[in-house]
């Protein structure tokens, strides 16, 4: 199967890479815009529409109302995982002009992998996603920046190896940024937590 491709209503800066055969769609409310000026029929478009401001007129859209629990986002995340989707790529899920709604996707990580599926948001030039339990690997020659948090209680365990500042079986706590501003060397990297759950961001390498 495929991946999930979410875009939203905040701000967008283009595709990482485009979708493809048995890939899924989703415009999420506005972001149904930006679905068009990248020429890309979205396979479903969902939302309240408050931020597009009509419903479209094409493709197959799924109504919300206003008062909801669910953010359009959140809304359509579950909408790919009930077909089966495991792997999701949000944009323009950060800035616009509801910054909340960063925090709000960056939660929407976390509930990807509390449900064994894997998400990356998408900013202009980084990219966050969610670790638990496990190690992330970076081949040799990435640059730029990476930061790892703690989040949703202590991250146990904690070993960065192949970066500027390493760790060893550190313990992270969600009160402390230290794993703040860490950088790549080009040498291939290593993230590993034992026991807890990580949010990665880091710069986007060169397509």
């Amino acid at each position: 199967m495929g991946a999930c491709y979410i875009v939203g209503a905040g701000s967008f800066y283009g595709l990482r890479s485009r979708p493809g055969t048995g890939d899924l769609v989703i415009a999420a409310d506005g972001g149904y815009a930006a679905c068009l000026r990248e020429h890309v029929t979205p396979d479903l478009v969902v939302g309240d529409f408050d931020s597009l401001k009509k419903e479209p007129q094409q493709g197959q859209v799924v109504h919300l109302p206003v008062e909801k629990d669910d953010t359009d986002t959140l809304a359509a995340i579950r909408m790919g995982l009930d077909r089966g989707y495991r792997q999701f790529h949000l944009y323009g899920g950060t800035g616009g002009e509801r910054p909340e709604h960063t925090v709000a996707n960056l939660q929407c990580l976390l509930f990807l992998a509390e449900r064994g599926a894997a998400g990356w948001l998408y900013d202009r030039t980084s990219v966050c996603t969610v670790l638990r339990d496990g190690a992330l690997r970076f081949p040799a020659g990435c640059r730029g920046n990476l930061s790892v948090f703690a989040a949703g209680g202590p991250a146990l365990g904690v070993t960065l190896r192949g970066l500027k500042y390493s760790l060893n079986d550190a313990d992270l706590t969600p009160s402390l940024p230290l794993g703040v501003s860490n950088a790549f060397t080009g040498a291939a990297a290593e993230i590993r937590v034992r026991s807890g759950t990580l949010l990665v961001w880091y710069d986007l390498q060169d397509s």
